[in-house]
Protein backbone atom coordinates (compact mmCIF):
# COMPACT_ATOMS: atom_id res chain seq x y z
CA UNK A 1 0.00 0.00 0.00
CA UNK A 2 1.22 3.45 -0.85
CA UNK A 3 -1.17 5.33 1.41
CA UNK A 4 -1.15 5.54 5.18
CA UNK A 5 -4.44 5.23 7.05
CA UNK A 6 -4.90 7.23 10.25
CA UNK A 7 -7.86 6.51 12.53
CA UNK A 8 -9.60 8.90 14.92
CA UNK A 9 -12.18 8.08 17.55
CA UNK A 10 -15.85 8.77 16.99
CA UNK A 11 -16.87 9.73 20.51
CA UNK A 12 -19.06 12.17 22.47
CA UNK A 13 -16.67 12.53 25.42
CA UNK A 14 -13.76 14.92 25.82
CA UNK A 15 -10.70 13.70 23.99
CA UNK A 16 -7.53 15.15 22.55
CA UNK A 17 -5.68 12.77 20.28
CA UNK A 18 -2.57 13.21 18.18
CA UNK A 19 -3.16 11.61 14.80
CA UNK A 20 -0.15 12.63 12.71
CA UNK A 21 3.21 14.01 13.81
CA UNK A 22 5.60 13.72 10.91
CA UNK A 23 7.95 15.83 8.80
CA UNK A 24 5.00 17.49 7.04
CA UNK A 25 2.33 18.34 9.60
CA UNK A 26 1.06 17.91 13.12
CA UNK A 27 -2.62 16.85 13.14
CA UNK A 28 -4.80 16.57 16.25
CA UNK A 29 -8.44 15.55 16.70
CA UNK A 30 -10.36 17.12 19.58
CA UNK A 31 -13.80 16.64 21.09
CA UNK A 32 -14.99 19.01 23.83
CA UNK A 33 -18.20 18.64 25.83
CA UNK A 34 -20.12 21.58 27.29
CA UNK A 35 -18.04 23.52 29.81
CA UNK A 36 -14.72 22.00 28.77
CA UNK A 37 -11.84 23.56 26.86
CA UNK A 38 -8.14 23.60 26.24
CA UNK A 39 -5.63 25.17 28.61
CA UNK A 40 -4.70 28.72 27.61
CA UNK A 41 -1.65 28.52 25.37
CA UNK A 42 0.20 30.21 22.53
CA UNK A 43 0.12 28.79 19.01
CA UNK A 44 3.45 27.17 18.21
CA UNK A 45 3.06 27.16 14.41
CA UNK A 46 0.53 28.26 11.79
CA UNK A 47 -2.66 26.67 13.11
CA UNK A 48 -5.75 25.68 11.17
CA UNK A 49 -8.86 24.57 13.08
CA UNK A 50 -11.50 22.70 11.08
CA UNK A 51 -14.84 22.51 12.90
CA UNK A 52 -16.86 19.41 12.01
CA UNK A 53 -19.46 19.37 14.80
CA UNK A 54 -20.89 21.86 17.30
CA UNK A 55 -19.88 25.46 18.00
CA UNK A 56 -16.49 26.71 19.14
CA UNK A 57 -15.96 29.67 21.46
CA UNK A 58 -12.46 31.03 20.96
CA UNK A 59 -10.66 34.02 22.41
CA UNK A 60 -7.45 35.15 20.71
CA UNK A 61 -5.00 37.49 22.45
CA UNK A 62 -7.07 40.28 24.07
CA UNK A 63 -10.15 39.95 21.83
CA UNK A 64 -13.59 38.95 23.09
CA UNK A 65 -14.80 35.39 22.49
CA UNK A 66 -15.94 34.70 18.93
CA UNK A 67 -18.22 31.83 17.90
CA UNK A 68 -17.55 29.49 14.98
CA UNK A 69 -19.50 26.50 13.72
CA UNK A 70 -19.52 23.55 11.32
CA UNK A 71 -17.94 24.45 8.01
CA UNK A 72 -15.61 27.07 9.47
CA UNK A 73 -11.85 26.75 9.10
CA UNK A 74 -9.89 29.14 11.31
CA UNK A 75 -6.31 30.15 10.61
CA UNK A 76 -4.44 31.33 13.70
CA UNK A 77 -0.97 32.85 13.28
CA UNK A 78 2.12 31.73 15.16
CA UNK A 79 2.50 32.97 18.76
CA UNK A 80 -1.16 33.93 19.27
CA UNK A 81 -2.64 33.46 22.75
CA UNK A 82 -5.56 31.05 22.50
CA UNK A 83 -8.50 30.12 24.73
CA UNK A 84 -10.69 27.45 23.14
CA UNK A 85 -13.88 26.37 24.92
CA UNK A 86 -17.26 24.78 24.37
CA UNK A 87 -19.94 27.01 25.92
CA UNK A 88 -22.81 25.14 24.23
CA UNK A 89 -24.93 22.06 24.89
CA UNK A 90 -23.88 20.22 21.75
CA UNK A 91 -20.55 18.43 21.50
CA UNK A 92 -17.76 20.37 19.77
CA UNK A 93 -15.49 18.39 17.45
CA UNK A 94 -12.63 19.78 15.40
CA UNK A 95 -9.30 18.97 13.81
CA UNK A 96 -6.16 21.04 14.36
CA UNK A 97 -3.58 21.16 11.59
CA UNK A 98 -0.21 22.71 12.39
CA UNK A 99 1.94 23.42 9.36
CA UNK A 100 4.78 23.34 9.39
CA UNK A 101 5.09 20.86 12.21
CA UNK A 102 5.97 22.89 15.36
CA UNK A 103 9.21 20.96 15.81
CA UNK A 104 10.31 22.36 12.43
CA UNK A 105 8.81 25.86 12.73
CA UNK A 106 11.22 28.75 12.55
CA UNK A 107 9.84 32.13 13.60
CA UNK A 108 10.65 34.99 11.25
Amino acid sequence: MIEKNYKYQVIDEKIIERLVDDENIHLNHMVLTKGTGLPEHFSNSNVYMIIVRGRMSIKLNDQEYNQYTVGDILNIPFNTKMNVENHHDEVLEFFVVKAPNPKDYKAE
